[in-house]
């Protein structure tokens, strides 16, 4: 099968009309067909068919149709998001233009799954640039979303597009970029010899990471991993400002609160729940937090916030925030307790966060409010506001700011021509850290949109330091 390079697919963008549909984009692209992916985070009218993308055969200017998205004909919109996107991502435009006598990843076949946004398309078109094939679906059924229709695909729908972007005739991965672990797990129970040519595998989110020691814990991790979620860039930029941002994007867009004087609960006080607890104390909120973790529970005391145990306060609070990563942090007996109007939501990265499951049942009304917002009404006439189902707020009900996407997507970048091009040996079957000389060059890359200069350390005093004057300035442990 024909993969056709990014560098064709530039001027097939700007052919195109501009009208875009929300749900244009559906999980599965080929890199062929990343002139169409690029509409995510889009407008679109009333009168956008429903026929499901799996059922459409189309084609591209160039003639390939091994693609699928909603349509085609939609994607010069598409193309501006992606230019305004350049634009607050200089680290991923600075590769480019460095790699441009060196293809760091020429041969490589990237395999993706993560959000599809336009700044995703920004990193697709810089692995390309860099000598990658890619083929990428979405990790999440809300991945992309506009103002007015934030529609997702099924669950169905989920898997089959993953599944169209590994089982390829003539085309194999021999690299994994995941978030959430979807990807590794498919390949894992449908393709389990396609690891013999996989190099290796970037997984960005608490979720996946959490799969891949799992795996590395049974021995059944066959490639080395790079966790880049815990790298510095992303724990400190990703997780912390963009969700320090993003909460109060997605709670404004979906209900319209006032959070002045709101009760709120935020379960977790990781590097998300710190974000979280900030922007909402900043707004005027009073916030309670829940934690496991001693050390995160005395940061939360020392930032001036009350430690409570969820059952304490779930009678009185108007907002419900959760940002663990784990699974079952509030069930159906913590929903059955809460106040009228109560907003349920979650910025943890999966969906099991929120017991959602147990509010399928007779005795409870189901509400469709508007799009991602649902009404959960109790016998007795209670409801609760429930957002996005369950799934993770920013990218299903609002949008992400793309400097901190541009930090992410670097990370990535970097962690897959590491692995890539790593000599036989260096990393085992194992998850492995990003190394910080790498956190520190996407941190630098960063810098001079802010015409920041960094002082530089004098010989005299990086001997004094037992530094290279270069760096890494951090050990490898510190996060």
């Amino acid at each position: 099968m024909k993969k056709i390079q990014f560098a064709d697919q530039k001027q097939e963008f700007n052919k195109r009309p501009s009208k875009i549909g929300r749900r244009s984009l559906s999980r599965s692209i080929s890199q062929s067909s990343t002139d169409s992916y690029s509409s995510a985070a889009s407008y679109t009218d009333s009168s956008d068919d429903e026929t499901s993308p799996r059922d459409k055969q189309q084609k591209n200017s160039k003639g390939n149709g091994d693609f699928c998205i909603k349509n085609i004909k939609q994607a010069d919109f598409g193309r501006r998001e992606i230019e305004i996107a350049e634009q607050e991502m200089p680290a991923l435009m600075a590769l480019r233009k460095r790699a441009q006598g060196e293809k760091p990843l020429a041969g490589a076949k990237i395999v993706g799954c993560t959000h599809i946004t336009a700044q995703t398309a920004v990193l697709m078109e810089t692995l390309s640039a860099l000598g990658a094939q890619c083929r990428w679906a979405a990790c999440n059924i809300y991945s992309t979303q506009n103002e007015r229709s934030r529609v997702g695909e099924s669950e169905d729908d989920f898997w089959w597009c993953i599944d169209r972007c590994v089982n390829v005739e003539g085309w194999q991965p021999n690299m994994i970029l995941d978030d959430g672990g979807d990807l590794t797990h498919w390949i894992y129970k449908k393709y389990p010899s396609m690891f013999k040519k996989i190099k290796g595998i970037v997984e960005e989110s608490v979720t996946g990471v959490h799969r891949l020691y799992q795996l590395s814990k049974a021995g059944k991790l066959c490639v080395p991993a790079m966790n880049v979620n815990d790298s510095v860039t992303k724990q400190k930029f990703d997780n912390l400002y963009c969700c320090r941002e993003s909460i109060l994007d997605g709670l404004k867009r979906t209900t319209d609160v006032m959070f002045g004087g709101k009760q709120v609960v935020v379960c977790g006080y990781g590097e998300v729940g710190k974000g979280c607890c900030a922007a909402l104390k900043a707004m005027g909120s009073i916030v309670y937090v829940t934690e496991i973790d001693p050390i995160c529970a005395l940061q939360a005391c020392m930032d001036g916030f009350r430690l409570v145990k969820l059952t304490e306060v779930i009678r009185q609070v108007d907002i419900v925030i959760t940002c663990t990563g784990n699974k079952n942090v509030v069930v159906r007996e913590n929903l059955d307790r809460m106040k009228n109007g109560c907003i349920v939501c979650n910025m943890g990265h999966s969906n099991t966060e929120i017991d959602v499951s147990s509010l399928r049942t007779p005795e409870l009304t189901w509400e469709r409010v508007r799009s991602q917002v649902d009404h959960v009404i109790w016998p007795d006439g209670k409801r609760i506001v429930l957002l996005a189902e369950g799934r993770l707020l920013n990218l299903s009900c609002s949008t992400v700011p793309t400097f901190v996407l541009s930090i992410t997507a670097t990370t990535q970048a970097l962690a897959l021509i590491e692995l890539y091009n790593a000599p036989e040996g260096r990393y085992k079957q194992d998850v492995y850290l990003l190394p910080k000389k790498m956190d520190e060059y996407v941190a630098s890359l960063h810098l001079p949109t802010f015409d920041a200069h960094l002082t530089e350390l004098s010989d005299e005093q990086a001997k004094y330091l037992g530094l290279n004057k270069n760096g890494p300035f951090k050990p490898n442990y510190y996060r």
